[in-house]
């Protein structure tokens, strides 16, 4: 893994590729970014000639508008291509594509479907290729959130984080892979038949021993948020899951976070969702808009950790 000053060029495909040291200067930039932008600083030339191109395979609205509106404020210049616009939709391979985008902008954001893709891409590329979201995992929305909650809570190391829901969920796997790295203690409250990437776990439950961070996994929602700082949930049927839809809500059914769930959580923890939300389905309406709720500031971070990652990876 590279230096902080090593990270120009680098693609960040998951988290695994990054050092705690780096993230946590990624976290700080983001939070700098965000002190300025409300200082009244909301254009920083840092990106000042630089083009980015967005790859979406996948609809997006946060994703998409805080990357382009976040690159603008850097002073570059975002090209969105949707697949269907670009000649993979006709046929023409990834490693075609990578090399000849690569060609014409100094970046590559890609939200796909399938992480191979993204491997593909960086593969061929003479520049940072960023993942937007793939299946396996979404590092952009797992840095937002430590930036969230280092925020809220002042501090990464022995947070306690409940994940409640979906254990096999693409969210969850980045937050694993960034709780092993920074500390955190993280307690996954889900079916049995749902559980994360285990090349994945295996490397978060190797990094946790260096650095005292927990992982765990219980079946019981309730014993899961027990004392948590934290509570976080995400929708049961990801995109592209619909011929399994119902079969995933009859199991996650009694995962889902509502008021008696909250109580039994520490007397501060904070709900967080990295959104969109079926509301009724994963989360009630009075635990999302309820005081304890900070998806929203969540959801804002999105725009200020990207422009961090990006000011620092973009040579």
């Amino acid at each position: 893994m590279g230096s902080i000053s090593g990270l120009k060029g680098r693609h960040l495909l998951w988290l695994v590729d990054y050092s705690r040291e780096e993230i946590l200067h990624i976290v700080a930039l983001g939070l700098e970014l965000k002190r300025r932008y409300y200082s009244g600083e909301k254009e920083i030339p840092l990106l000042k000639g630089r083009s980015i191109a967005l790859i979406f395979e996948k609809p997006s609205t946060r994703t998409r508008v805080s990357l382009e509106v976040g690159i603008r404020q850097l002073g570059g210049h975002p090209l969105y291509l949707s697949w269907n616009e670009l000649q993979l939709g006709r046929g023409e391979t990834i490693a075609d594509t990578s090399r000849v985008l690569s060609r014409y902008v100094d970046a590559i954001v890609a939200r796909v479907k399938k992480h191979s893709t993204l491997v593909e891409l960086a593969r061929h590329s003479r520049v940072p290729v960023i993942n937007g979201l793939s299946d396996r995992v979404h590092p952009l929305q797992a840095l937002g959130d430590m930036m969230t909650i280092y925020e809220k809570k002042g501090r990464l190391e022995g947070v306690k984080l409940a994940f409640v829901g979906d254990g096999s969920d693409n969210v969850l796997n980045s937050l694993i892979i960034a709780g092993a790295k920074l500390g955190l203690h993280i307690t996954v409250g889900s079916p049995p038949e749902l559980r994360p990437d285990p090349e994945i776990l295996s490397y978060a439950l190797r990094e946790s021993k260096e650095t005292g961070a927990k992982i765990e996994f219980v079946e019981d929602p309730f014993e899961a948020v027990a004392g948590a700082d934290i509570v976080y949930t995400d929708v049961w049927v990801s995109m592209g899951q619909e011929t399994i839809a119902e079969k995933k809500k009859k199991l996650l059914k009694k995962y889902q976070v509502n008021e008696e769930l909250m109580e039994k959580a520490d007397s501060k923890a904070l709900f967080m969702h990295c959104l969109p939300a079926m509301r009724g389905e994963e989360v009630t309406d009075e635990v999302i808009d309820s005081p304890r709720s900070i998806v929203w500031d969540q959801a804002e971070n999105r725009l200020h950790i990207q422009k961090a990652v990006l000011s620092l990876i973009i040579p």
